[in-house]
Formats: structure tokens, C-alpha cells, sequence
């Protein structure tokens, strides 16, 4: 058995460090994509099929998603933050570097999970009333948040060894994680919502329960073939542990964390103009969020590509992969912005067919799109100086498009233009992203013209 794990690891090295990187890219990012959208999907499946109840659930759904977002950040932060060292190490060939932090970051998201559920149930109703609940909202809001905090150990769990299979190249374990979850969940959406007429209640028992089989599922994959298991006898929670996942998981904290903060803002502003304002806007941004998850997992495909690369050494195939993905995403991200500013009434209107909700969100969804094509930038930026362990590089780039520039231009537009403000602030920040986010991934590639001596 050891000897198979030897030969089973010497095989990924050589096929990381010498396939043609393009070819490996797109090789990896097929099931990160399929993963991607699948994930994606399900999380459209909930306002979809919540919008066939009212435009109050449509909004107490999107309500919710600033408290989703905060438990999937501090899911990234745990798999990111482990997971590229793990590619790294494996990478530099230190295979018990890598089982220690495997074991150890899938650890420290099951705690956080834990915590994060208690301390949210127990003060359900007053993070509510601040994420802009009000009137017949706060109760279905109440209703639905109540029962995904109880997945937040599954949900943390699952972006752990999500990202950790990811980093190791074992993409189609990851993909399958996801799928299985997320096919649960679209089943049971309609059984729930409409056939036992749960309302939003039976959109939050779908997506739990879908969290509960990815995390087992994922759990089970990491424990095939050449793949890292994270066994209970490795957790080390020492300084060096804990920086290393700090300082590769901050960026991704720092950028789900802001989501987070940038959505209870962007709902508070959007309430001001009613609940149809927040379905609106609720609407859009999974709307975008699709479009931009196809390019996630387009980035997630290169990233264990460059952490392995780098962690070996040859950082010509970091720079390499970085201007493919970023040439191709371009590409696809311009004819998504102009599907989406041709067809917007009608893509609003799908999830939620009522007059004053589609104006608002076809409004938004056209100014998003407009500044569509810079994601491509913005993101393989940050992907890359994260995978490399960049951490203050890579923390500026996630904290810019939801943080350094959302969060102000929420709080100035709508006050200044209105609800005309308050659909162009993403847009104009994803501007403003793009200027700060090329510039700091150049300095780095600038260095990766020649490898490592060997």
C-alpha cells in the first residue's frame, strides 16, 4: 500500500509540473465548473422556487444570504488557507507537512461551524432586524435562517475538502461532492416548498440536507486513491498551522467576509425603496453570481496548477497559466454581458414575474454586465497571488470589488442618484477593482520569467 501511494503521488507530480498547461487547465476546470454552476444552480433553485410563493419570501431569501455568505467565508478561509499550503508541500514532496494540515484545517471548520451555528441561533432575530428585515419579512426571514445555521459545521466542512481535493488535483472527487448535494437539493426544493407547502422553511431543509450529503460524500473521496486524508491523529493546532491558514485563507475570508458585509448594506439601502427593491436586486445578484461561478471554476482549475507549480519551483507555468485564463475568461465573461444586457427584463422575470421587481432588476442586471468582462481580471489576480502565498497582495485583491470600493459607493450613490445609485454602485466598484487588482498581480509575474534552479 505504501508503495501504490508512492507511485500513485510520483504520477500526479509529473502530471502537474509537465502536461501542457493549458491542456491541464482546462483538464481540471471541467468538473471545478460543472461544480461551480451545479452549486450555483442550487442556489437559484431556492429563489426560484420561492418566487413562486411571494415577492416577501423572494426578499426574505435574499435577506438571508449575507449569514450564508459569512458561513461559506469561513469555509474558504479554512480550505483555502489549508489547502494551498497542502499544494505546496505536496509540491515540494513533504507528503506528512500536508497530511498534518489537511487534518488540521478540516479540524478548525468543524469547530467554527459549531460556534457559528450556536452563537447565530441564540440571536436570531436581532442579526434579522439588521440585515433590513422588516414588516412581513422578519418572520419567514427568522424561519429560514433558523434551520441553515444548523448546517453551518457541513456547510464549513465541505468547503474544506472541497478546496483541499481541488489543491491536490483531484478535481473529479470534488466535482462529485458537489453534484450530490446539489442534485439533492433541486429535488427537494419543489417536494418541499410546494408539495408539503413548507414555503421557505422547506427551501432551508433542501439546502441543509444537500450540505449534509456533500460533506460526506466529499469526506468519503478524500480518502480514495493518492489523496491526503485528513485523519483525527494529525490535527495540529500549533503557530505554524494556524498562520500558514490564516495567511492563505485571509483573502478568502476577506472577500466572502465583505460579500457578507456588502449585501446586509446593498438590502438595508434597497429597503428603503420597498420589498419589491429586494427581490430585485436579491434576483441579480444570483443572477451574476452564476455567470461568475462558470469563471470560478474556470480559476479553480488553474489554482492547484499554480500552487504546485510554484511550491516545485516552476514558475514560468504560474505566469503561463495565469494569461490563458485570464484571455479565455475575458472571452466568455464579454458574451454572458452581452446575453444578459440584451435579455434582462425576461431573465428577472423568470424568477420572479412581478412588474416592480423586474424593473428594479433588470436595471441592476444591465449595469452589472456592462462591467462583466473585468471579472476575469479581478479574480485570476487574486487566485493567483493566493495560491502562490501572497497574503497581503491577495487580501487587497479579494477585500477591493465587495470592500474597498462597494462598501463606500453603497453608502454615497443611492443617497446621491437614488435608486438609480443604487443599481450602478457594483458596476463602478468592479471598475475601480480592476485598477487596483492588475497592477499588484503584474509585479508578481513580472518575476516568473525563469524556474527555480532545480
Amino acid at each position: 500500500m505504501p508503495q501504490t501511494q508512492e507511485t500513485a503521488g510520483s504520477a500526479r507530480y509529473r502530471d502537474l509540473t509537465q502536461t501542457p498547461v493549458p491542456k491541464l487547465i482546462l483538464r481540471l476546470s471541467v468538473p471545478t465548473i460543472v461544480s461551480m454552476l451545479v452549486t450555483a444552480l442550487y442556489n437559484a433553485a431556492d429563489t426560484f422556487f420561492v418566487g413562486r410563493i411571494s415577492t416577501e419570501a423572494t426578499a426574505a431569501v435574499g435577506l438571508a444570504f449575507s449569514v450564508m455568505a459569512i458561513i461559506q467565508a469561513l469555509g474558504f478561509f479554512c480550505g483555502q488557507g489549508s489547502g494551498n499550503y497542502l499544494s505546496r508541500m505536496l509540491g515540494a514532496q513533504r507528503q506528512r507537512e500536508a497530511e498534518e494540515m489537511a487534518a488540521t484545517g478540516l479540524a478548525l471548520s468543524l469547530i467554527l461551524g459549531v460556534v457559528t451555528a450556536a452563537l447565530a441561533i441564540r440571536r436570531l432575530r436581532a442579526i434579522v432586524a439588521f440585515l433590513g428585515a422588516s414588516g412581513a419579512t422578519v418572520d419567514a426571514t427568522c424561519a429560514y435562517l433558523r434551520i441553515i445555521c444548523l448546517g453551518a459545521p457541513f456547510v464549513m466542512g465541505q468547503f474544506v475538502l472541497n478546496n483541499q481535493l481541488r489543491y491536490q488535483g483531484s478535481a473529479m472527487y470534488a466535482m462529485f461532492g458537489l453534484l450530490s448535494g446539489a442534485i439533492l437539493n433541486i429535488a427537494l426544493d419543489p417536494l418541499l416548498i410546494l408539495g408539503f407547502h413548507l414555503d421557505v422553511r422547506g427551501a432551508a431543509i433542501a439546502t441543509v440536507c444537500g450540505q449534509i450529503v456533500s460533506f460526506l460524500v466529499l469526506l468519503v473521496g478524500s480518502a480514495r486513491g493518492a489523496n491526503v486524508r485528513p485523519r483525527l491523529r494529525n490535527v495540529r493546532f500549533n503557530a505554524h498551522f494556524l498562520a500558514e491558514i490564516v495567511n492563505g485563507g485571509a483573502p478568502a475570508l476577506v472577500r466572502q467576509g465583505l460579500t457578507a458585509v456588502a449585501t446586509v448594506l446593498l438590502n438595508r439601502a434597497a429597503g428603503g425603496y420597498g420589498d419589491a427593491a429586494i427581490a430585485g436586486m436579491s434576483v441579480t445578484t444570483r443572477v451574476t453570481m452564476f455567470v461568475s461561478s462558470a469563471l470560478i471554476g474556470f480559476g479553480q482549475g488553474y489554482q492547484p496548477v499554480c500552487a504546485f507549480n510554484y511550491g516545485a519551483g516552476k514558475k514560468t507555468r504560474v505566469r503561463e497559466g495565469w494569461v490563458f485564463c485570464v484571455k479565455y475568461g475575458t472571452l466568455f465573461l464579454a458574451a454572458m454581458s452581452l446575453f444578459c444586457l440584451t435579455c434582462a427584463p425576461k431573465i428577472i422575470a423568470f424568477f420572479r414575474d412581478d412588474p416592480a421587481v423586474v424593473a428594479v432588476g433588470a436595471a441592476a442586471l444591465r449595469a452589472q454586465a456592462a462591467a462583466l468582462p473585468l471579472l476575469a481580471c479581478i479574480v485570476l489576480s487574486n487566485m493567483m497571488l493566493q495560491s502562490i502565498g501572497r497574503g497581503v497582495k491577495a487580501s487587497i485583491t479579494a477585500s477591493a470589488r465587495s470592500g474597498l470600493f462597494f462598501i463606500p459607493l453603497i453608502l454615497t450613490l443611492p443617497r446621491l442618484f437614488g435608486l438609480a445609485g443604487l443599481e450602478l454602485t457594483q458596476a463602478a466598484a468592479d471598475v475601480l477593482s480592476a485598477l487596483v487588482c492588475v497592477p499588484l498581480a503584474v509585479s508578481e509575474l513580472k518575476g516568473m520569467t525563469e524556474d527555480d534552479p532545480a
